[in-house]
């Protein structure tokens, strides 16, 4: 076989990085389009795509070739077009059930793992293209977040967390055996003020995007120690100037009000649940401008749960009853307070790819359906420092889209059934 001349496999050659590195060119055709939620939904508009990011949106059904001829056509005329979803308090390793205790003995490390990324498919295929993960182990956790970043397994955008807990609290492990606890024991539970800035560093040191403190007991704690607060006022400061020395911002589950706004003085950038948030509460949460994530989804699940099924402990099951009937009620006070709140479901307590199942009971606390969709995108955005390729459609971001048959504006319920997602440009469900 005679060889290329030399001139002309060298103009192949330099072709060929340029083939390699051709831009993949989408063209949505977007019947009703959310754009920015909370300004009003357009209508018959041309979202173009390159690569991952949003390059233009146009008036009008643009004609794909005018763009570029290589350019692929979405037809969405007849859907209910917005930015993907955005869940700000999941646990990607487990669902809450009867068969927790035996699978934390039965199922390795590596279960556990392949677990995971069966329930970010599912998180995603909801129509969830970002998340932030509170509470894992975080070998795994972030072994997960990176192999989706890397497009190695399917899911959600992660923001990966580290655990700071005191010793016996919400986030220690408990109802094991002597030998198991001191096995299973977090290297990032401490006690006072400067162990807990060690854990703080360390977490940070491994890979932690937020850090996640528990101010408060916890309602699937297997002890009878409450819902009160339990980490004291020095540890909560201490977490939270050396957590935004290092760039990172601090979330803290809280139930009982002293617990939240010890949690708030200290500087805390969200509270999780706040089940009992009162007007102090409130005043600091509008006056350090932090948000609530309100987990309604979690209260409704351990209340039903707890009703219908004995696999929890009479610990578990009396906070569950006393705290997740209560947290409608709060959350509805802090919304009409005008708290800032972002959408999160707690998810790993209640089932996977269900997380859209808040919308409807923050709806049935008196949130408007615009005001639901901006906790899910805008206003998560801005709580994880990503309002700037997240959280709208518009030029220069990423492209999270999802759609629906119909508009969640006027039925909040059609979250529930998501037809279309697309997460930095590439289609996952269609």
């Amino acid at each position: 076989m005679k060889s290329l001349p030399r001139k002309l496999s060298l103009s192949v050659l330099l072709c060929l990085p340029m083939l390699a590195n051709a831009a993949d060119i989408k063209v949505i055709h977007a019947g009703e389009l959310l754009a920015v939620p909370g300004k009003s939904a357009l209508k018959n508009h041309t979202i173009v795509i390159e690569d991952n990011k949003i390059t233009a949106i146009k008036k009008g059904f643009v004609d794909p070739a005018s763009v570029n001829k290589e350019a692929e056509l979405i037809d969405l005329k007849e859907s209910f077009v917005m930015p993907g979803l955005m869940d700000m308090h999941v646990h990607m390793q487990g669902e809450l059930g009867p068969d927790n205790a035996k699978n934390a003995l039965r199922m390795s490390a590596e279960d556990v793992g392949m677990h995971s990324v069966y329930f970010a498919k599912k998180t995603l295929m909801a129509g969830f293209t970002t998340v932030r993960d509170l509470g894992a182990d975080p070998q795994f956790l972030y072994a997960l977040r990176d192999a989706i970043a890397r497009d190695w397994v399917e899911g959600p955008r992660i923001i990966a967390s580290g655990g700071v807990s005191v010793t016996g609290g919400h986030g220690d492990v408990d109802g094991m055996r002597h030998d198991l606890l001191e096995l299973y024991t977090p290297k990032t539970i401490c006690d006072g003020p400067y162990d807990c800035r060690r854990a703080t560093r360390q977490a940070i040191k491994f890979g932690a995007e937020t850090i996640k403190i528990t101010s408060t007991g916890g309602v699937l704690s297997d002890t009878d120690t409450g819902t009160g607060q339990q980490m004291e006022d020095d540890e909560l400061v201490e977490i939270v100037r050396t957590a935004h020395g290092l760039g990172r911002k601090v979330a803290s589950h809280a139930h009982s009000a002293q617990g939240i706004n010890a949690a708030l003085r200290a500087g805390v950038d969200s509270i999780e649940h706040g089940s009992y948030a009162n007007k102090e509460s409130i005043k600091l949460f509008k006056k350090n401008g932090a948000y609530l994530v309100p987990t309604l989804l979690a209260g409704d699940t351990v209340v039903k749960m707890a009703s219908n099924s004995d696999f929890m402990s009479p610990a578990i099951k009396a906070k569950a009853l006393r705290v997740g009937a209560d947290m409608q009620k709060n959350f509805a006070n802090a919304y009409k307070a005008g708290v800032k709140i972002a959408y999160g479901t707690d998810s790993g307590v209640s089932k996977h790819g269900t997380n859209a199942q808040e919308a409807v009971l923050m709806h049935q606390s008196g949130m408007s359906e615009m005001d639901i969709l901006k906790t899910a995108t805008v206003n998560a955005a801005d709580l994880i420092n990503k309002s700037d390729v997240l959280g709208t459609l518009e030029v220069g971001k990423y492209a999270d889209i999802i759609a629906l048959d119909n508009s969640p504006l006027k039925d909040i319920k059609e979250l529930l059934d998501v037809d279309f997602v697309m997460k930095s440009g590439k289609v996952f469900k269609q």
